[in-house]
């Protein structure tokens, strides 16, 4: 009896000491190391490959299609317009997005870990902040662009020149790294005084009321507010000229070359308006969102931030079902004809006349 007793002491130790184990193993730390760690969420292996897969894929895709924009706009010089040149800087910021920003967003939403050091997070929420920011800055400047160009025609090539498109662009993305870096320095000093989150592995940051009334004017209200009206105005009045247009057809009459140029630019104005719309609709509810401490709107709000991340990728997809120009200047880039002389000089508006 007391043999027995014994052993069924010993397997009864043993079972403890594997549930112990199994209790151990089920929680995992970022830094098993240190006591503060954060706790890691664990994924199953075809978890970790098909999410490791599908944000590869995305930024390979963002990187590669914005890649085009940038190529097509920079070569071409009959592309070297001022309305281009801003959808040439919001290419470059899309195409950082899908370069920096998605890699790193998809580790630590995978991981659940940051395991880049406090001053890797401290640069990467300064970059986060001013890509953002300058994409939103450079939709505004296009929509007062096209704002000259469907309701003053007149006055546009006069007021808005190449040169004063570039100063704008360069202007816009200083300011946003002046204003993030301040944004985003300050906050963490706020951070580190007034942290709660005590875990060692998690990059988030904190905003005080303040910088986040100054941040919600700036940041939000301010640009979308300038947007829907812009676009407003620009529609109403692109309206009236095409059924001006369409009806001076209609009737038989000659269309003199400045209500075809109107027209032209109306379109323009009606993917570039695509564009702003899709974005506002990713930005306006994660900014909304964002703030909020709450768990579930958390969560909601790092699907709305994801949905920003992947309208990087869309618009080059805009532009290729909407721009005839953007098609012929991938054809010659995928064909390699850029690297024929004089390329820079063809004409990629022509083929489709």
């Amino acid at each position: 009896m007391k043999a027995q007793e014994k052993q069924q002491n010993k397997l009864q130790r043993g079972k403890d000491l594997f549930m112990a184990y199994e209790t151990e193993d089920q929680t995992q730390y970022c830094f098993p190391a240190i006591n503060s760690s954060c706790i890691k969420r664990r994924h199953s292996r075809y978890e970790y490959d098909f999410m490791y897969l599908f944000f590869s894929v995305l930024s390979a895709c963002t990187v590669f299609l914005n890649l085009l924009v940038i190529i097509s706009i920079s070569h071409f010089k009959k592309l070297h317009t001022p309305t281009n040149l801003l959808i040439l800087s919001l290419a470059v910021a899309d195409l950082l997005i899908g370069l920096i920003v998605v890699p790193i967003e998809a580790i630590r939403l995978i991981e659940t870990c940051w395991y880049f050091g406090d001053t890797y997070c401290g640069l990467f929420q300064i970059t986060l902040a001013l890509l953002l920011s300058t994409s939103l800055s450079t939709l505004t400047f296009i929509a007062a662009d096209r704002y000259m160009a469907v309701c003053h025609p007149l006055l546009y090539p006069q007021k808005i020149t190449t040169t004063k498109t570039i100063m704008i662009i360069c202007l816009c993305w200083f300011c946003s790294s002046v204003y993030n870096t301040a944004l985003v320095s300050t906050n963490r000093g706020f951070n580190i005084i007034n942290r709660t989150d005590k875990c060692y592995g998690k990059c988030t940051i904190m905003i005080n009321f303040i910088w986040r009334v100054i941040d919600m004017l700036l940041s939000f209200l301010l640009p979308c507010t300038l947007i829907i009206t812009l676009y407003l105005r620009i529609f109403y009045v692109a309206y009236k000229q095409v059924k001006i247009i369409n009806s001076q057809l209609k009737g038989g009459k000659c269309i003199k070359e400045g209500s075809v140029r109107r027209k032209s630019e109306s379109k323009a104005t009606l993917t570039l308006g695509i564009i702003v719309t899709v974005y506002l609709l990713c930005y306006i509810p994660y900014f909304i969102l964002s703030p909020s401490e709450n768990t579930e709107m958390a969560s909601t709000s790092t699907t709305l931030l994801w949905l920003v991340y992947v309208n990087s990728g869309l618009n080059p997809l805009i532009y290729a079902l909407f721009y005839p120009w953007f098609k012929m200047s991938v054809k010659h880039i995928l064909t390699l004809k850029i690297f024929q002389p004089a390329s820079s000089l063809v004409d990629v508006f022509t083929v489709y006349h």
